[in-house]
């Protein structure tokens, strides 16, 4: 596809765009759209120009606008994706949805929500409390990522563990096409079977294949009661026993995180939080039941979590408690941010059974390459957040870097596992699918693409290698 420049887009395109958002809907200057070309990436573009839509028939006649221009349009909530696939490449055009953050009705008798895209976590997680319900999708940047961005990525947070990833709790979409055709997915029953299932298709393409203006949600009621508890460990490798053996008994908890020595130590350097020093890992344990069950299912957890090499398992007795225990884990961002502003991370899974052996691999990886790993994240999925604390102004560690970048994904894949788990591919992450994907299943990936975006305008370099090679 031609790229388009910001310093030469036709002025018959940019009328066009403000003929379907509004005149007071488009941004062109360069100073004024700079800061819409960046993510949690840390890559940025310069956009050709910002636009902004408040409803479905708005963003159908922007797409038609780019469709006709042959300008790429890049979807964007609040930024927060850390994979660059909200980084306007080819100064492409960036469509905001921070005008769109309606919740347009919370049904609690068939249990949903409709939303606009730009409505953020935190907003539909108030909104659907007021009727004793939650939306299970809870990542770390509830409090200012957007639905639509969850959706775009499928990304989920500790409670997919229990109650799965957006992909298990979205009934239906509204989107629009590349070629600016609107179409409906799903139904708003659970049951439904009537054609293709579109609405788990697009959940998780980034906004190659349509541009998502309005969600219907699948909402969960909330638990009666909650349990909170910290398992302490000798080493990693108790820990990963532990996750096995909790994930083998029948109580699912709805929390199971995970900390490494280097996370514990790296909290213990930046914060005093009280954590002795032969505890070598910890997981941050949640149960959720009914009143007259819960004591005996986080019995049932906890007894799991004693595996040899537990040092100790404190249960929460109060608010102020769970808050204490969470302490730990919540240190843990800023500390990363406070050390190594400029860190890899990466957000592997494997299988349960395998995460032992992932974390024997990740610390050999270490050693080899001469890097610090910092590993932490959702253990219940196997989704391990791999932290290669590097400076990319360092050439020759840089290089290092790359290099044991590469054998982590070798690694994950002979572990039958995956490159992402709920981050999302973008750019960073793009030139290693075809290291997962063979090439018959790329190819139809393609093929498909094309059917939804015959000019390849949406998003266009995110997600998929530019052309199919063998593993």
């Amino acid at each position: 596809m031609k790229a388009i420049d910001s310093r030469n887009i036709s002025s018959t395109f940019l009328r066009n765009l403000a003929t379907a958002a509004g005149s007071d809907c488009l941004l062109t200057k360069t100073s004024d759209c700079w800061p819409y070309g960046y993510d949690n990436s840390r890559l940025q573009a310069q956009p050709g120009a910002v636009v902004f839509a408040s409803s479905h028939l708005q963003v159908r006649d922007i797409i038609e606008a780019c469709n006709q221009a042959g300008a790429p349009l890049v979807c964007r909530g609040s930024g927060t994706g850390t994979t660059g696939a909200t980084v306007p490449l080819h100064h492409a055009i960036v469509l905001s949805f921070e005008r769109m953050q309606k919740i347009i009705g919370i049904d609690p008798v068939n249990r949903t929500a409709t939303v606009q895209p730009g409505v953020t976590n935190a907003a539909l997680q108030q909104a659907a409390a007021q009727y004793g319900f939650f939306w299970p999708p809870d990542p770390t940047s509830a409090e200012i990522c957007t639905i639509g961005g969850n959706l775009a990525y499928n990304s989920a947070g500790p409670r997919a563990v229990k109650y799965g990833t957006p992909r298990e709790n979205t009934l239906a979409l509204k989107a629009i096409s590349g070629d600016a055709r609107s179409f409906h997915t799903g139904t708003l029953t659970t049951k439904g079977v009537v054609g293709y299932d579109l609405t788990r298709l697009l959940i998780g393409s980034e906004g190659t294949l349509g541009v998502i203006t309005e969600a219907t949600l699948k909402l969960t009621p909330e638990a009666e009661s909650r349990r909170t508890m910290r398992a302490s460990y000798r080493d990693i490798h108790a820990a990963a026993r532990a996750v096995a053996a909790i994930m083998s008994q029948p109580v699912t908890p709805c929390a199971l995180e995970f900390m490494d020595h280097s996370a514990l130590q790296m909290v213990r350097n930046f914060s005093d939080l009280e954590l002795d020093a032969d505890i070598g890992a910890i997981l941050m344990i949640e149960v959720d039941a009914m009143e007259h069950a819960i004591d005996e299912a986080a019995a049932q957890v906890a007894d799991a979590a004693r595996v040899d090499g537990c040092i100790e398992i404190r249960i929460a007795g109060s608010q102020q408690e769970v808050d204490q225990l969470w302490k730990t884990r919540k240190a843990l961002s800023p500390a990363l941010r406070n050390i190594a502003p400029k860190k890899i991370n990466e957000d592997v899974a494997v299988p349960i059974s395998q995460l032992p052996d992932l974390i024997e691999g990740l610390e050999q990886l270490s050693l080899k390459h001469r890097i610090q790993i910092v590993n932490f994240g959702h253990a219940g999925n196997g989704n391990i957040h791999v932290n290669l604390l590097t400076n990319p102004d360092d050439p020759e560690e840089s290089v290092r870097a790359e290099t044991c970048l590469s054998d982590l994904f070798s690694l994950v894949l002979e572990l039958q596992g995956t490159l992402s788990g709920e981050h999302g591919v973008g750019i960073v992450k793009r030139d290693f699918i075809a290291r997962e994907l063979d090439p018959a299943a790329l190819q139809l990936m393609h093929q498909i693409k094309r059917q939804f975006d015959p000019n390849n305008i949406l998003n266009p370099g995110k997600t998929l290698p530019e052309s199919v090679t063998s593993k």
